[in-house]
């Protein structure tokens, strides 16, 4: 660098060479800048530049560092990634706390690695399969050999994985080829079962503490998050779920980042217990199984006969002023009718074997779905474009055989009678037929006392065409056609992919039962592969014919699932329309017998459905059973009743409603019902 001077003025001379280093090193920046630098793209839709490497903890970082520190799991342009996984590129990011659903799957398949390690520490010669998390905890398949386990080694266990987890061992996923799995698990058949069905490249494994697993990833940072456990029950389970496969013990736990929370699951297991539909269905006498009539077939008493006749009419009634026409089906169908709807390879496996007859080659099916029968309803005759839509609803009975370790009570039987509606329409009515669906499913929630509800978009998976029939045109305007109803009725709806039916997308919607436990009741599908497959058509206004589009829909979904849920969200408390007993008569002695009677006449004229205890027992028994039965009502009559010509009125739960008129009564109970019983 030289100086020199001209009048005032003071001249550096700079070199070319050092010009030409600064100039290129600024270019090396700009250009470092570049290739080391990516965008994230947040679920706000806001973009932020990070240093290529950085993980979805640096992203929460700069955010907040509360947010960083609650962040347990990740995913990356849509794909589950750990919290230090390196991004290195750009992408969209979406981080997890245990507030969120994915959250608590990370946890708890973390979770489920701890109980694995556990297992192999405290028995050494048992052989681990697969642990993955479940909608509430997490659960693994172990085969323990000739040692098996009870609730009594429960405790054990959990002093183990709290031990395991108090160390704060990272998790930390890393590639492993085909022969050095096999390799590590040389002497686990079920491991190597699953190696050998993966592809070379493909395959990951999960470290921490001394422990690895074979994992394809989405973990919490590290074991110390995890403050509290509990280990709920074990059971059998088939390997892969085949009953010609070998007997597995599933244990089953779960877990959480505070003391507290585990404190709170476990007072609210204590109360589902005592809300369990096979416990209250035993004491309101409403259904028993037989194992002399099959597994998975309940049997309805007559009170719970009558609930669902309630039910049925409660819905018959909303479906007849919107234009529903009642058909009716049998129990059986030939086996070419599912073949053509494609239930037989999707249901054949799960469904009872083929009926043969004493004609060769002829085959009938139990029905495992109403939509084939209606179709062929539909088949029966020529419609025009003016003629529709036309909407066919049954309450039809269809059968599955499901695996005897997957039945219970009524949530998962064998037989069950679904009320199924099949809506056939044209393009242009599509969206109005599918909001006025809409409709009917939230009158009937709200009636029953189903607030709490979301509703998910439930689409095919692009990834597994092979699962699903039909055009991706067709697929496409029937996901369209769900998804702009669900924005125009205002629903609060997520979008699950790969949810889909076989044969169309759907509208499901997910309630929340009074525990907070999250059911998949009702649902609405559009189809339009069906009419393809049963050549359906109506003459359209240009005098040509054109396929119909279906629309498949059960509020209820099935009967026997609808009510076990009801059962446990009202702890067999209905609303008071629905209850088959609305009120007991209690006498105080068997001389007010004729009185009872009297009373009892004028409640059926006033449509109050009661029943008369007029045993040689106390009150105070009468009562008691009465509460236990939760009748919503007890009146009481005795000396001062009859002689005034009035009734005592006890609410369940114990309130005094004093003495008043039958005809006062009558009044309070249309008001209650009237709290529920929405208009449609």
């Amino acid at each position: 660098m030289f100086f020199s001077t001209k009048g005032n003025a003071l001249i550096i001379i700079i070199p070319i060479y050092i010009v030409a280093f600064i100039y290129s090193s600024s270019y090396l920046y700009q250009l470092n800048t570049i290739l080391y630098m990516i965008h994230i793209t947040l679920p706000d839709g806001s973009v932020k530049e990070f240093a290529k490497g950085s993980t979805p903890i640096d992203v929460a970082k700069s955010i907040s560092e509360g947010l960083a520190r609650n962040v347990i799991s990740a995913s990356f342009n849509n794909e589950t990634v750990e919290s230090l996984t390196p991004l290195l590129k750009d992408g969209s990011l979406t981080l997890y706390t245990w507030q969120s659903d994915e959250g608590k799957k990370a946890f708890w398949h973390s979770s489920a690695h701890v109980l694995a390690q556990a297992i192999e520490e405290l028995y050494p010669n048992a052989k681990l399969t697969i642990g993955p998390a479940i909608d509430n905890g997490f659960y693994y398949d172990v085969d323990f050999g000739e040692h098996s386990i009870s609730d009594k080694d429960f405790k054990t266990i959990e002093t183990k994985m709290l031990e395991i987890a108090r160390g704060k061992h990272d998790f930390s996923l890393r590639p492993v080829s085909k022969a050095d799995a096999l390799a590590l698990y040389k002497d686990n058949v079920f491991k190597t079962e699953l190696i050998e069905n993966l592809e070379d490249g493909t395959i990951t494994f999960c470290d921490h503490s001394t422990f690895t697993d074979l994992c394809r990833g989405g973990h919490i940072p590290n074991t110390g998050i995890i403050k509290a456990v509990k280990v709920l029950s074990v059971a059998g389970a088939y390997w892969r779920g085949d009953e010609k496969k070998q007997q597995l013990t599933r244990v089953y736990g779960i877990s959480f980042p505070k003391q507290k929370e585990l404190t709170q699951y476990l007072e609210l297991l204590e109360e589902a217990k005592k809300r369990d539909h096979r416990k209250l269905g035993k004491e309101l006498e409403l259904f028993t199984f037989s194992q002399k009539v099959g597994a998975g077939l309940p049997l309805w008493l007559p009170k719970g006969t009558a609930l669902r006749e309630r039910l049925e009419n409660f819905l018959k009634a909303a479906q007849k002023k919107a234009g529903y026409e009642m058909v009716m089906t049998p129990h059986i169908g030939q086996k070419e009718l599912y073949v053509t709807s494609g239930h037989y390879a999707k249901y054949g496996e799960d469904s009872f074997m083929p009926i043969g007859t004493p004609k060769e080659g002829e085959e009938f099916l139990l029905k495992p779905m109403n939509c084939p029968h209606h179709c062929e309803i539909y088949n029966a005759a020529q419609w025009s474009y003016k003629d529709l839509p036309k909407r066919y609803a049954e309450f039809g009975t269809v059968y599955r055989y499901e695996q005897s370790g997957e039945l219970h009570g009524l949530t998962r039987v064998r037989g069950f009678t679904q009320d199924d509606a099949h809506l056939f329409c044209t393009p242009d009515q599509l969206d109005k037929e599918f909001k006025d669906v809409i409709d009917l499913v939230l009158y009937v929630f709200g009636s029953l006392g189903f607030e709490n509800f979301t509703a998910q978009v439930s689409l095919r998976d692009p990834e597994n065409p092979d699962k699903y029939i039909g055009s991706l045109e067709n697929w496409e305007k029937a996901e369209k056609a769900i998804i702009s109803a669900a924005k125009d009725k205002g629903l609060n709806y997520v979008i699950e992919t790969g949810e889909a039916a076989f044969y169309g997308p759907k509208l499901d919607f997910m309630v929340k039962d009074a525990l907070g436990r999250q059911w998949q009741l009702g649902t609405i599908q559009v189809d339009y592969n069906l009419p393809e497959r049963f050549e359906l058509t109506y003459k359209g206004s240009d005098n040509e014919l054109h396929r119909p589009v279906m629309i498949h829909r059960a509020p209820f979904g099935s009967m026997e699932r609808f009510i076990a849920i009801l059962l446990e969200h009202t702890g067999g408390n209905f609303p008071l329309w629905l209850m088959p007993i609305q009120v007991n008569v209690l006498s105080l002695s068997e001389k007010y017998e004729k009185y009872g009677k009297k009373v009892l006449n004028l409640l059926e004229n006033h449509e109050i459905r009661a029943l008369a205890d007029n045993r040689n027992e106390t009150i105070g028994k009468k009562i008691r059973e009465a509460e236990m039965n939760k009748s919503p009502f007890m009146i009481i009559i005795g000396e001062n009743e009859e002689k005034e010509n009035k009734i005592s009125v006890r609410k369940h739960g114990g309130e005094d409603l004093g003495m008043i008129t039958i005809e006062a009564f009558a009044e309070i109970v249309q008001t209650e019902i009237n709290k529920t019983l929405k208009q449609f």
